[in-house]
């Protein structure tokens, strides 16, 4: 038979209250201590990502640009009359005189109006010769009627002088004195007018030959330029250097000022640039640029700034320094570094994948043992090709990851393995 003992009930309900209490702030503990702990970091592969530490010292500011090698001069030959393409003489790629022969043009009508102005020029040289003998027979005519009639005057002169002296001595009546001396001036008055009229004949002879003698130039120039046409029916190059383009083909009816031939001087190149018009702003007629040709890298300077951008580039002229690297030639793709400016003593980082100079962007630092790694804010300033000026947030010996890491915008740390 059991017997109750008093005070055991009791002692249980305080042991179960007891462990109860304890194993719920046990709970609350574990629960606030987890509310703390921070979230797992992500890992990244060491090998995926680019690290660079920060520096400081003197950093050369550049400006990086592709473009091409062109010709300093550039030789267009254009038709300079209308005809057709009869022959091809040289193909792109040979070397020119100034008077090789690049292509035969045909033009008949030409050919038949440069013939036609040779024999007008002819027939203007008949034509003034016809003239001259004409007006030097007239010429002739009228200097004998002058020296007939300064005869006639002479005599009647002297028979006046031989009457006046008979009618002194009351040879002769005074009416026939008067007869003869009237005689001797009229004879005068023609042999004035005579003269007059021969030297107008002289000023107007001198002017009608005038008169052909320009017509006869006129048509000898339009002759020559005729001739100048027909002769250019043979395409010359019209300076030394390379035959680098031919516009036109054989049989192709071609008018005047159509682009025939493109010649170019191989040895005086130049090259072209084309900058990032946000970052052509800094730069200045006479900098340094270093340009690779991909066989070689040759020295020169800014020669022409293009002042209108185009496809958000701005074109660079560089005018190259000493000989050329083997192999250059007109057209190659080349790279060119231009040099902004020397900066002495700065703080400094190789150039994010992301950001933009004089701007801000976030950059994971790895911590001193280089297993994690915490974004901060960096504040960037003047950039280069491949570095970039730190203004806040890193130090000299910092080590940061520079890779575009879009994957990991939501976190604030990552573990490195």
């Amino acid at each position: 038979m059991d017997v109750l003992r008093p005070g055991v009930a009791r002692k249980k309900l305080i042991r179960r209250l007891t462990v109860g209490a304890v194993a719920l702030v046990a709970v609350l503990l574990v629960s606030l201590g987890l509310s703390r702990l921070k979230p797992s970091a992500p890992e990244v592969e060491r090998a995926t990502v680019w690290l660079d530490t920060v520096k400081r010292g003197p950093m050369v500011r550049e400006v990086r640009g592709l473009g091409s090698l062109v010709p300093e001069q550039i030789l267009w030959i254009p038709a300079t009359t209308d005809g057709r393409v009869e022959k091809l003489l040289v193909l792109p790629g040979a070397v020119l005189k100034a008077d090789t022969v690049l292509m035969v043009l045909n033009n008949p009508e030409l050919e038949l109006a440069a013939l036609n102005s040779e024999y007008e020029v002819k027939g203007a040289e008949a034509r003034y010769r016809d003239t001259e003998v004409q007006l030097e027979s007239q010429r002739l005519t009228q200097e004998a009627d002058l020296a007939r009639i300064q005869s006639d005057y002479r005599q009647a002169s002297l028979r006046a002088d031989r009457d006046n002296k008979r009618a002194d001595a009351g040879l002769m009546i005074e009416l026939d004195r008067q007869i003869s001396v009237a005689a001797a001036e009229q004879l005068d008055n023609r042999r004035q007018v005579e003269t007059k009229r021969l030297q107008m004949a002289a000023e107007s002879r001198q002017a009608q030959l005038a008169v052909l003698r320009a017509d006869i130039d006129k048509m000898r120039a339009l002759a020559a330029m005729k001739r100048s046409q027909v002769a250019a029916l043979q395409v010359r190059a019209g300076a030394d250097g390379v035959l680098q383009e031919v516009s036109v083909q054989v049989g192709q009816r071609v008018s005047a000022g159509t682009i025939l031939a493109k010649v170019v001087q191989p040895e005086r190149l130049k090259a072209e640039l084309k900058i990032p018009e946000t970052q052509a702003k800094d730069v200045q007629i006479g900098q340094k640029v270093r340009v690779d040709t991909r066989n070689g890298v040759i020295s020169g300077s800014v020669s022409r700034i293009d002042p209108a951008v185009r496809g958000g580039t701005v074109t660079v002229d560089v005018g190259l320094e000493g000989s050329l690297p083997a192999g250059a030639r007109p057209d190659l793709s080349v790279d060119g570094t231009i040099e902004l400016e020397h900066l002495r003593d700065i703080v400094y980082v190789g150039r994010p994948a992301s950001g933009q100079p004089e701007g801000t962007i976030g950059l994971f630092r790895l911590s001193p043992d280089g297993k994690e790694a915490s974004r901060v804010t960096v504040r960037l300033g003047r950039a280069s090709v491949s570095t970039v000026e730190v203004v806040e947030g890193l130090r000299p010996g910092d080590r940061v990851i520079l890779s575009d890491m879009p994957r990991w915008d939501s976190f604030d740390r990552i573990r490195i393995k």
